[in-house]
């Protein structure tokens, strides 16, 4: 019989499209892939160490894996695993925890499948981690996440990034431009670009820092790729956001009008010691210039509250400094102590109850900036992408702009794109809509 192995992903994009490639390299190799749910010979958990959530939750999931087969091996790759091993490794039921180099060659570490005593750690220093492996994942059969880009070479004192993922680099543009043709073969009609920090594309393509290609490169290269119909930027750091980016995107035919660009805080006092590589002077400039050549764009913004030195009054800039700018929504995050940052040993903690209210006070805020987003764009026709899973009777989707709608569950529109108008918006904040006749894509 067939080998089962069972994937489960904490994290980011980046994370889901790494699992899906490794995943890949396991059926390959003769391996049934099976849900994580399901009884399995092995157990691969992709960790994240961005908050502590993430770090409980590997617990939970071996302790589930255990339950559901006592004899499979489990194993641990990711950022949390190459940040600390041997903590990962210690847990009852870990047979085998691998570093950021490792992870790619999973398979050359693993033999018959028999538990271990205790867990195996191979891991290496983080400077030596300085090649790169492209990687996607398709999800739904609607969209697929391409990684690009990977590591990262800023030092905000409160993330473990760089540490856990090592120095920028890129993939190649031919890797690039063949990895979308070949999910364009697959019949999915959305890519999303993912990455550490994909505005730095281009730095490391050749194993170095030779820097030949550009993200503005990479976004015109892409756009003449044939079978995909629409390409979606992630996250992207506002000085890394250039203007002639921003302009192609409003003239592409591909390129959809959304961006995600991370805030952090709206002080410049605390941007300063997160150090971050801009001020609020330069994110305003990014705004304005995305509604200026796309007014009905979609705008995303991570913050964090709680950061250590943030008082009610730095706390109430950021507040401020949101609620006056044209954006559509928000990913809060609550600041968390990560070993081996900077952030970890600076004074003025800020206590975690405040924290939480602060949380709760820019969630608020991220409903009202959603909400009058999706008013604005009542009325307009928008394209349209439906995905596959019946939610209570009904179907979803998203426009271009990333408008959420719904419409009730028809299965012959799962991963097609419709011409709609956006009629007005349900008890549950998303979208009603009306078809226009005549106006479907295959």
């Amino acid at each position: 019989m067939k080998k089962r192995v069972a994937f489960y992903t904490l994290g980011c994009k980046l994370n889901f499209s790494e699992t899906s490639t490794i995943a890949r390299s396991f059926e390959n190799k003769g391996y049934d892939r099976v849900d994580f749910t399901d009884r399995a010979d092995m157990y691969v958990i992709n960790t994240c160490s961005v908050t502590e959530n993430a770090d409980k939750r590997f617990k939970t999931l071996v302790r589930q894996a255990q339950k559901t087969n006592p004899e499979a091996f489990v194993a641990a790759i990711g950022c949390y695993a190459q940040l600390k091993p041997q903590d990962l490794a210690d847990i009852h039921g870990v047979d085998l925890v691998l570093g950021a180099s490792e992870k790619f060659k999973i398979l050359d570490y693993i033999n018959d499948l028999s538990k271990n005593d205790f867990g195996v750690v191979h891991s290496c220093e983080i400077d030596e981690v300085d090649f790169y492996v492209g990687s996607y994942a398709v999800g739904d059969r609607t969209r697929a996440f391409l990684k690009v880009q990977d590591g990262c070479d800023y030092k905000c004192t409160y993330c473990t990034i760089p540490l856990a993922r090592g120095i920028s680099r890129s993939d190649t543009l031919v890797n690039v431009l063949k990895n979308a043709k070949e999910i364009s073969e697959q019949g999915i009609k959305e890519i999303v670009l993912t990455g550490v920090n994909i505005g730095d594309y281009g730095k490391g393509e050749f194993g170095n820092k030779k820097h030949e290609h550009t993200f503005f490169d990479l976004v015109k290269a892409l756009d003449s790729v044939e079978g995909v119909h629409r390409f979606r930027i992630s996250s992207i750091e506002p000085n890394l956001l250039k203007n002639e980016t921003i302009d192609f995107v409003a003239g592409s035919n591909t390129f959809v009008p959304h961006f995600h660009i991370p805030l952090q805080s709206g002080s410049d006092e605390l941007l300063k010691q997160m150090k971050r590589r801009y001020l609020t002077d330069l994110y305003v400039d990014r705004i304005k210039r995305i509604r200026k050549v796309m007014p009905h764009a979609c705008i995303g913004v991570d913050v964090i509250v709680g950061f250590p030195g943030e008082t009610d009054k730095h706390f109430l800039e950021t507040y401020n400094f949101l609620n006056e700018l044209d954006i559509s929504y928000l990913h809060v995050f609550t600041y968390s102590e990560r070993d081996g940052t900077p952030a970890a040993s600076m004074s003025q903690v800020v206590p975690k109850n405040v924290r939480s209210k602060r949380s709760k006070m820019l969630r608020g805020l991220s409903v009202k900036k959603r909400r009058s987003f999706y008013e604005s764009q009542l009325g307009k026709n928008r394209a349209v992408l439906f995905e596959s899973e019946n939610k209570e009777g009904y179907i979803h989707g998203f426009t271009d702009n990333y408008v959420k709608v719904k419409t009730p569950w028809n299965p012959e529109l799962v991963n097609t794109l419709h011409k709609v108008t956006l009629s007005e918006i349900y008890e549950d904040g998303l979208v009603q809509i009306n078809f226009v006749q005549n106006e479907v894509w295959a």
